[in-house]
């Protein structure tokens, strides 16, 4: 609800700040002392239009916010728009809006203390409030909000959101089947590339780690000359094949039989005779590695060649499909599924088609059967209103739900026909009204202004109480070209809001009747100060009160104070009667 509003250099409003309260909020006051003026700076925040004209004079801007306190189901609401825009941040239960405009025309809007376009401010102000004044702020006067209203008045909520879900998987098959049709010659073209893929893949019959081993064949390969020369040199050395040079291992076969003679004498040489007969045993596995290596070492120009060749084709396949031949491979297992995806894809489309007519059949019986329920209610709905309406001097008005649908070839198959649907069905739901006998039924949004577009909205309201969940009402010349006897079944049906249907109502009034009905009394005044007229606001109680409704009756004397308290008698009588009841 609206806890506190906030003006400042607004027209004739230097500085005011008012803390509203929940339940039923009246304003009072003589005519062009500011009561109008209040609400329009409401509907300034709110998102509506922006005049300088309406700056005061002599200042460079005027400047409205506003306090709303969250209830949970309101959180939930509003919640993700806050989030969405980053606006959430240590505020709980409640959310500020406010904008200013500048003589120079620039206006700034604010959520939660930070600068937002007016589309976001419009976006968190909609579920917080209706004003009824220019009506831009009013939701029933929306077609989009008649259909959601209608569902909850009717109960229909899980059927809703079964409808919605069937719907849901119903769009998903469909977008599937649209990209598998329309890019079927799209996809008969992947379809050849993957092939292709495959099979060059396939065709070099790549293995983990080849190449690596063919990189160092081809160092072996390419150098064949220098290793048998660098090898043949050592086994030589070694083991003396060449005459012309004595062998390390005859040398170290001298060195062994001179220690063996040194052992004979000092046996504490033993052990590095030792060392040298382990080093002779390792020298002779060395020679005999190398000679196994010189015999397996062969210069082969062809094997070097192939060996080139494998490589190269690896680059180019590694250039094309991945960073190693493990990257290749998984590219040729991807290409591999997506290509038995697409070679399916007729079998599925067959299969995807089946399922999106079956879906449109259950979907369309569903859809049918919701919209039913929709009519009946819209009956009742209708009887509801003209009922209010009649309590409130609106006799031979009419209300009815216009239902409309549109055919579509492709659409849900509803008994004979096939319509177009979203996830709400097939329906467009739309309030007219009738406010004159003789009268042609319009939409709502094109009902004359003024106080029976006001009445209407309070019929409306007092018919979808329990399930209108905007928190805050307001209504201003509600109670245009009606009297005393209308304004106390008036009064009640507001004040019958807040207690039925625990609505925030907020009413600038001229009526006593109506007035007396207010669980909060705020009277507004205009004052002269230094030249210039200024708008004051200050509750009212008690004594106070009764003088003020006295005035609203025109009387004076002892007989305007006993209208006005029997005003006040007559009101709380109907409030505790209702009080009791429930």
């Amino acid at each position: 609800m609206l806890t506190e509003l906030y003006i400042r250099n607004f027209a004739i409003i230097d500085e005011l700040r008012v803390k509203l309260h929940n339940g039923f909020n009246v304003l009072t006051g003589e005519t062009g002392a500011g009561k109008s003026i209040i609400l329009d700076a409401v509907t300034l925040m709110l998102g509506g239009r922006a005049d300088t004209t309406l700056v005061r004079a002599g200042a460079n801007e005027a400047y409205v916010e506003a306090t709303f306190k969250l209830s949970e189901s309101l959180k939930q609401v509003v919640g993700p728009i806050l989030e969405a825009e980053g606006l959430d941040e240590e505020h709980g239960n409640s959310v500020l809006l406010s904008r200013e405009l500048r003589l120079n025309g620039r206006n700034i809007c604010r959520v939660n203390g930070r600068t937002v376009n007016l589309s976001v401010l419009r976006d968190v102000a909609e579920p917080l409030i209706d004003i009824h004044g220019q009506g831009e702020h009013l939701s029933l006067l929306q077609p989009r909000s008649h259909l959601p209203l209608l569902d909850s008045y009717a109960g229909v909520q899980a059927e809703r959101a079964t409808l919605a879900k069937e719907i849901t998987a119903l769009l998903e098959v469909q977008s599937e089947l649209a990209d598998l049709r329309q890019n079927e010659r799209m996809l008969a073209q992947r379809a050849d590339m993957l092939r292709f893929q495959v099979e060059e893949i396939e065709a070099a019959r790549l293995e983990a780690g080849e190449e690596e081993e063919l990189r160092a064949e081809r160092t072996r390969l390419a150098n064949a000359e220098q290793l048998l020369r660098a090898a043949s040199e050592a086994v030589n050395l070694l083991t003396g094949m060449d005459d012309e040079s004595q062998a390390a291992a005859d040398m170290l076969g001298q060195v062994e039989r001179s220690l063996v003679q040194l052992t004979r004498y000092d046996e504490t040489q033993g052990p590095l005779l030792e060392r040298l007969q382990g080093l002779i045993y390792q020298l002779s596995e060395v020679s005999s590695e190398l000679q196994s290596y010189l015999d397996e070492v062969e210069f082969n120009p062809k094997r070097l060649d192939f060996v080139e060749e494998r490589l190269e084709l690896i680059n180019q396949l590694k250039r094309k499909y991945g960073e190693d031949i493990t990257a290749v491979l998984a590219m040729r297992d991807r290409a591999k599924t997506e290509l038995a995806r697409i070679d399916n894809s007729e079998e599925r489309i067959a299969e995807l088609a089946k399922t999106e007519d079956a879906y449109l059949r259950r979907c369309g019986e569903i859809a049918l059967a919701l919209s039913k329920k929709r009519r009946a209610a819209a009956e009742k709905l209708a009887t509801a209103v003209v009922t209010q309406l009649t309590d409130l001097q609106m006799d031979g008005a009419k209300f009815e739900v216009q239902f409309e649908s549109s055919p579509q070839a492709d659409g849900l198959y509803v008994e004979n026909e096939r319509l177009a649907f979203d996830k709400t069905g097939f329906d467009r739901a739309e309030f007219l009204i009738s406010t004159n006998p003789g009268e042609p039924l319009k939409p709502m949004a094109k009902v004359a202004s003024g106080g029976e577009t006001a009445r209407l909205m309070l019929a409306l309201k007092t018919a979808l109480a329990q399930v209108d969940k905007t928190p805050t009402l307001i209504f201003d010349e509600i109670d245009q070209g009606i009297g005393g006897r209308v304004g106390d079944v008036v009064g009640r049906k507001l004040w019958g809001l807040t207690a039925v249907a625990d609505h925030q109502v907020i009413v600038v009034t001229h009526l006593p009747q109506l007035a007396g009905y207010g669980d909060v009394h705020f009277h507004v005044s205009k004052a002269q100060a230094d030249g210039r007229t200024t708008t004051r606001i200050h509750t009212l109680e008690g004594d106070g009160r009764i003088q003020e409704l006295a005035a609203m009756l025109g009387t004076q004397g002892e007989h305007a104070r006993g209208g006005a308290e029997s005003i006040l008698k007559i009101a709380t009588g109907a409030k505790t009667a209702v009080k009791q009841s429930n």
